[in-house]
């Protein structure tokens, strides 16, 4: 295994195996009462399969995003995945936000980064070299939720900043544990949103994204932000946010450090 440093900041608030029929039987007959799950996030959680890491980051097999998410399964220990979390700026660097559809599994309806998903388990998204299989997965989800042409968001022009690894419940069933690629990139893009991922999407600048900070602590109008979201925030993202503005990001980067956030 690499040897990896690792720092410990703070927690904010808030093998392989081919699907046979067999296995599909077994998995969703493991629903019990999630029957009534919306269809597009019932595929997305059987058929898609997330890559397990250790701690050190390093692939140690795969499972289905279902069993990735389920908390009695995650306090096992066993649940670790890789993911990503984009940070889409425009020209004018004001940073794309959007709000969870309210289908989605885990966290519905929150507001959070522009886009937060999982690498798959497949040979284009577990390249290493440069992150390439995480830069890979964040361009074909960024289609996926928010409708951005691939030639919008060329691979080569998002920045992996750093790597964080978090654990969050979504409520009492449902969380994550996730080793989050933090993922930069600088862009003007046509948006179109899919409803069944997003259910509404906005830029804000520094001052605007401060005051939304303050409403989600305060409780107004319902407000609430993704776990991992906010631990951006709090540990990396106005920091970096101002290399961004002043075109200085590769200064920012550190991809041999996991901060491990407790």
């Amino acid at each position: 295994a690499r040897a990896q440093s690792q720092s410990t900041l703070f927690f904010s608030p808030s093998i392989y195996t081919k699907n046979n029929s067999n296995l599909l039987r077994r998995s969703y007959s493991a629903m019990g009462d999630d029957s009534g799950m919306d269809a597009v996030q019932r595929r997305l959680m059987f058929n898609d399969e997330c890559i397990l890491v250790d701690e050190c980051d390093n692939v140690v097999g795969h499972d289905t995003k279902y069993n990735c998410h389920l908390m009695e399964k995650i306090e096992t220990g066993k649940m670790l995945h890789r993911a990503f979390s984009v940070f889409l700026f425009n020209s004018k660097y004001e940073l794309l936000l959007q709000q969870r559809s309210a289908t989605k599994v885990t966290f519905p309806l929150v507001w959070t980064n522009t886009c937060c998903s999982h690498p798959l388990y497949r040979e284009s998204e577990l390249v290493p070299e440069n992150a390439l299989g995480v830069r890979n997965a964040a361009q074909r989800k960024l289609l996926d939720e928010l409708g951005i042409p691939a030639e919008d968001v060329p691979v080569d022009q998002f920045t992996p900043l750093g790597r964080m690894l978090y654990k969050a419940p979504s409520d009492g069933k449902w969380g994550e544990h996730e080793l989050d690629y933090l993922l930069f990139i600088v862009r003007d893009v046509a948006v179109n949103p899919n409803p069944d991922e997003v259910a509404d999407i906005k830029y804000v600048n520094q001052e605007e994204l401060k005051e939304l900070l303050r409403k989600a602590d305060a409780g107004e109008e319902g407000l609430k932000l993704s776990p991992w979201f906010r631990l951006v925030v709090d540990n990396f993202l106005f920091k970096w946010w101002d290399h961004v503005q002043k075109v200085t990001l590769t200064e920012a980067i550190d991809m041999k450090t996991i901060h491990k956030l407790i």
